[in-house]
């Protein structure tokens, strides 16, 4: 996949992430594509948000059209994650919720 490919692919899940999961709870990193704030819960403002999610492109769209399982991909030491509410399994594989 060329990388404008992969940004565009990056950015459109992430923003059905958002859809599926409005909030400021818990950021999600996808160096150097995007980044963006979702999740129920404590609103963050300023500086390094209590829960953060950070992977590369590739693990990020493998969860997102369920080809990885989130179990798999932290033990497996794809993801980097911190705080309560850094999971993001009940929401993939991305659906469109209905």
């Amino acid at each position: 996949m060329r990388d404008q490919e992969l940004l565009s692919e990056v950015k459109t899940t992430l923003a059905l992430l958002t859809s599926i999961a409005p909030g400021r709870a818990i950021e999600v990193r996808v160096p150097p594509y995007a980044a963006i704030q979702c999740g129920d819960g404590p609103t963050h403002t300023r500086g390094t948000p209590a829960n953060v999610i950070e992977m590369n492109a590739q693990t990020w769209l493998a969860l997102a059209d369920g080809s990885l399982a989130w179990s798999d991909a932290m033990n497996n030491g794809d993801i980097i994650a911190s705080g309560v509410r850094a999971d993001l399994s009940q929401y993939l594989p991305l659906r469109i919720q209905s």
